[in-house]
């Protein structure tokens, strides 16, 4: 990347990140990231554990992984989360977390997603009310 890391917001690192991959990931990670901004404007970019974008509203929704062959968005507390399009794909066997691994060429649920993103902020909200 150019320039220094610490001088950018983490909204500019996400779209360095995009920028950088520039592949079907690259897509793939602004597709989705549009997304949860549509489920929520307010939604909150942060930047963590040296270069990991990750979503918050009241706490966190998911962060947005990027490997060789799949793009994965990981829920915080997606266990907690209602799935009835059964988006979660990956990360099954814990308690806390959920994922889904997006491939290349795959098409996107984006009701189901934004919807995921929504119950997700929705727990977060009750949480931190309480």
């Amino acid at each position: 990347m150019t320039g220094s890391q610490e001088s950018k917001s983490p909204s500019e690192l996400i779209d360095g990140r995009i920028r950088e991959l520039g592949d079907w990931r690259g897509e793939m990670l602004g597709r989705l990231r549009a997304l949860i901004h549509q489920a929520d404007p307010e939604v909150v970019e942060t930047w963590k554990w040296r270069g990991v974008p990750v979503w918050e509203h009241d706490g966190m929704i998911c962060t947005g992984e990027t490997y060789k062959t799949v793009v994965k968005l990981t829920f915080a507390k997606g266990a907690a989360l209602p799935d009835p399009a059964h988006l979660f794909n990956s990360s099954l066997e814990g308690n806390t977390r959920r994922a889904i691994d997006f491939q290349k060429g795959e098409e996107v649920n984006e009701e189901a997603l934004k919807s995921l993103v929504r119950a997700a902020i929705t727990l977060n909200t009750s949480k931190s009310r309480k």
